[in-house]
């Protein structure tokens, strides 16, 4: 019963998050907290995971978060659960796309659906700097706001950041220098 639940979970993702693979993050936040199958701090690394490795991230993270779950059956079960209602969609699409390409409600929703996408993932991407960049627990425990940050996370964006915009440098290279730097300074 919880693999079927598991696959409910993410058909369900997979058909309400528009906008690419970030866009899951909210639902996978409510997951979270709905299931307990895992922690939004297991999101964070799903993310560092799934940006690190080759493929689209909404299916890298539902592997990934399948696998924490329950398995190398989850993995492959919420991968396949993600991926259907998209698969769906575009064969439902693709049979009817040349009749109403043109059709200006056709074209209204797409372009309402951009805001959309646009929103979800920025509030996905608010969620990962808050699991990345600030540690409540240390600061309701000692009231001390120096706590409240962390510090390492911060300078590590911050100069990610600025080689991004000012260097123009691969994200690759990014992800890389991300990771070492995250190994040897023990993030």
């Amino acid at each position: 019963m919880t693999l079927i639940k598991l696959m409910y979970e993410f058909i369900k993702t997979g058909l309400f998050s528009v906008g690419g693979g970030l866009a899951t993050l909210p639902f996978l936040y409510a997951m979270s907290d709905k299931t307990g199958w895992f922690t939004h701090a297991d999101i964070a690394n799903m993310i560092a995971v799934a940006e690190s490795t080759p493929g689209p991230i909404g299916i890298n993270m539902s592997t990934f978060a399948g696998f924490k779950t329950f398995g190398v059956l989850g993995g492959v079960l919420a991968s396949f659960a993600l991926g259907l209602p998209s698969v769906i969609i575009i064969l439902i699409i693709a049979k009817f796309l040349n009749k109403f390409k043109e059709n200006p409600l056709v074209e209204q929703t797409f372009y309402g659906l951009r805001p959309a996408s646009m929103a979800m993932i920025t509030a996905a991407g608010l969620n990962v700097a808050k699991v990345a960049l600030i540690n409540l627990n240390a600061f309701n425990a000692s009231n001390n706001i120096l706590d409240l940050f962390m510090f390492k996370a911060l300078i590590l964006a911050v100069i990610i950041f600025i080689a991004a915009r000012k260097f123009k440098l691969n994200p690759v290279l990014l992800i890389a220098i991300s990771a070492v730097v995250g190994v040897v300074f023990k993030f």
